[in-house]
């Protein structure tokens, strides 16, 4: 199910009504209702792939359960690759078996041999990426002795399948989702409707400014060959807008319609357009998957620590496996090399954490150093999403190229109607977004200080551009990794 379908629009009202009028008399109730509507929204794209994730919440909630009693070590050990083996199992059959074999094939093949092996014809399960490493944290924090393991399966099954954030997170840790599913929630009337505000800002990001780009985006990577340089380089900022608001307009509908139930994500998306370079940048994009990472890959390889050798091995291996993570090809890892390389000179310096703070925080504009740095870090972003948006490396080498060609200065020209339409709804978004950086979502800052008939106002502007805008209904970008 769609959060930009007629389907959503029907279901969640509907499941909101019920889940308030039970948990006003049981909690374990109430949450075995949030499992079954889970898996209704779930089950609707596929029925079939709801018995991997009952499969994997048996799983981690029984090694959670042992680790709990088990004091011997290596069995702790077995419990503990018997998830990873599961969930990584999964991921490696599903998303990654047959470009495992297609390259071994190819490799074989290049040595002077010969290798007859089929691929499967298997379908790739929504969101398989995200809710086996949100349960995969599960084991491993128990594992470490960071997160004591629930005796509630319900309330377990909830935090695994919590249908808000089930298909393209946040990835939540069980530390903060569980310990809301174990207490008893109370109806909040602000935090509901700062909900919703939520849930419009992230409608209006995906339908009016991620789906118009995906047009274009479309039109311009299908014909790279026949385009000048500054088209091509239009088309890579396109698609670095369409992935920014398709993937934190999910998030956005994820968070709010999780406040509706009285539920608190995390933040996914901090401005990361205003990143004064790329070690600021991911620590704002994908937050969840950034933190993961950080937590469960790079700092038990060593961090930062260590010899020079060390840290550069460290930051390769992570920015390769988190775009390895995004899909079975070889822009992705390459993609994810790219940042490495944007990455390494602040980290060899000791500047990958001069930018924590927001940039020029209290004040309208930005200095003109931060100008130039922010700029700098976005060009660098669109090149490598280039990459990442290519269909193989043959296209991205070319696309890269061609950006870089005599053309590059020249008017962009394109094969329909020029978007100036969209080129201005796009500053004007970014105008917004600037505005309200020092928030959790620009749209809050916004209209708090509107009177009330000025605020439905807006509300009234959004709907309407969203109902305007609203073309044939696009899936979101990152359901397919």
């Amino acid at each position: 199910m769609l959060f930009n379908s007629f389907d959503f629009a029907i279901f969640l009202p509907i499941v909101f009504a019920i889940y308030w009028l039970i948990g006003s008399r049981n909690l374990k109730l109430q949450n075995l209702f949030v499992v079954a509507a889970s898996y209704l929204f779930y089950g609707w794209w596929d029925w079939r792939f709801l018995s991997l994730i009952i499969f994997s919440t048996i799983v981690d909630y029984s090694v959670g359960r042992g680790l709990a009693v088990e004091q011997n070590q290596t069995k702790r050990k077995g419990l503990l690759w018997t998830s990873l083996a599961t969930n990584l199992g999964f991921l490696a059959v599903f998303k990654y078996y047959n470009f495992f074999l297609e390259n071994f094939s190819s490799a074989f093949s290049f040595a002077g041999g010969e290798i007859a092996a089929s691929s499967l014809d298997i379908v790739l399960p929504v969101g398989i990426s995200f809710y086996t490493f949100q349960t995969l944290s599960y084991s491993i924090d128990v594992y470490k002795g960071k997160l004591q393991p629930t005796k509630d399966y319900i309330a377990f099954s909830a935090f695994v399948s919590f249908f808000p954030q089930l298909v393209a997170g946040p990835i939540e840790r069980a530390s903060n989702l569980l310990p809301q599913l174990l207490s008893k929630r109370v109806f909040d009337y602000s935090k509901a409707v700062d909900g919703m505000r939520q849930m419009l800002w992230g409608l209006f990001k995906k339908i009016v400014i991620a789906d118009n780009c995906a047009e274009y985006t479309n039109l311009i990577f299908n014909n790279s060959a026949d385009l000048s340089g500054s088209t091509l380089l239009l088309g890579a900022l396109f698609f670095t807008f369409q992935i920014y608001c398709d993937f934190s307009g999910y998030s956005d509908i994820a968070i709010g319609a999780s406040r509706l139930f009285g539920i608190n994500l995390t933040q996914n998306f901090a401005f990361p357009f205003f990143s004064r370079d790329i070690a600021e940048f991911w620590r704002r994009w994908h937050i969840s998957l950034s933190t993961w990472f950080r937590d469960y890959l790079y700092i038990p390889l060593g961090g930062s620590r260590g010899n020079t050798w060390t840290k550069v091995r460290n930051v390769f291996i992570l920015f390769a496996v988190s775009g390895f993570w995004h899909g079975a090809n070889w822009t992705f890892i390459v993609w994810g090399l790219l940042n490495a390389l944007y990455f390494l000179p602040l980290l060899l310096m000791k500047k990958n954490r001069d930018n924590r703070d927001v940039v020029a925080a209290g004040k309208i504009l930005p200095s003109i150093s931060e100008t130039l740095k922010m700029f700098t870090t976005f060009m660098l972003t669109a090149l490598a999403l280039a990459v990442f948006r290519a269909e193989n490396l043959t296209h991205a080498y070319s696309y890269i190229i061609n950006i870089f060609s005599s053309t590059l200065f020249t008017i962009p020209i394109l094969p329909v109607a020029f978007p100036k339409g969209l080129i201005l709804g796009i500053t004007v978004f970014m105008m917004l977004e600037w505005y309200g950086r020092e928030r959790q979502y620009a749209f809050s800052a916004i209209v708090e200080k509107l009177t009330k008939p000025v605020r439905v106002l807006v509300y009234l502007v959004l709907l309407f551009m969203i109902y305007y805008f609203a073309g044939e209904q696009q899936q979101f970008i990152y359901f397919q990794f």
